[in-house]
């Protein structure tokens, strides 16, 4: 038994160290990224009108579409969650209908489409803990078609009901 030596036993306990690790390693990230959407679910809900205020605020000093100001945003009740497949982020897209009113003297005065109600996806990403917003709208679409038509760009995430507490 020379060559069990309190080297060897401690490279031995070090490997298999490191396999329980690089086992457990995976179920541990995946539970962490669950709990972390749940969380960042939570506070987009109670977040929410905040957030809708500030997407209105920035979205129409933005300028676009060209020739109209914003009136007003009618909020859906539907959310979709998509992480983003380079960054990681989490985006939220929320079902939005914009009516505008054309800028008077600009090239959309007079064009009878202005007064349509648009339908779009607000944009909202979480990032450090927190939910913020650029104010980009994409038009023409709900929150589900933003996911598929992004799909090279979006993930979808399926949010886990969380455990009711005992």
């Amino acid at each position: 038994m020379e060559w069990f030596s309190a080297p060897v036993a401690g490279g031995i306990a070090f490997a298999a160290l490191g396999l329980v690790g690089a086992v457990g390693w995976k179920p541990w990230r995946l539970r962490r990224k669950a709990a972390e959407v749940r969380e960042s679910v939570r506070r987009f809900r109670f977040q929410r009108e905040m957030l809708e205020a500030k997407f209105f605020d920035l979205a129409s000093t933005l300028g676009k579409p060209r020739g109209l100001r914003w009136l007003d945003c009618e909020w859906h009740d539907e959310v979709r969650y998509a992480r983003d497949v380079n960054s990681g982020l989490l985006t939220a897209f929320v079902g939005v209908n914009i009516r505008f009113e054309a800028i008077e003297g600009g090239e959309m005065e007079g064009v009878a489409a202005v007064s349509d109600i648009r339908d779009a996806a607000a944009v909202f990403h979480y990032r450090s803990g927190r939910w913020g917003t650029g104010g980009r709208a994409l038009f023409n679409m709900d929150p589900n078609e933003a996911v598929v038509r992004l799909q090279g760009q979006f993930e979808p995430v399926q949010i886990e009901p969380t455990a009711p507490r005992v």
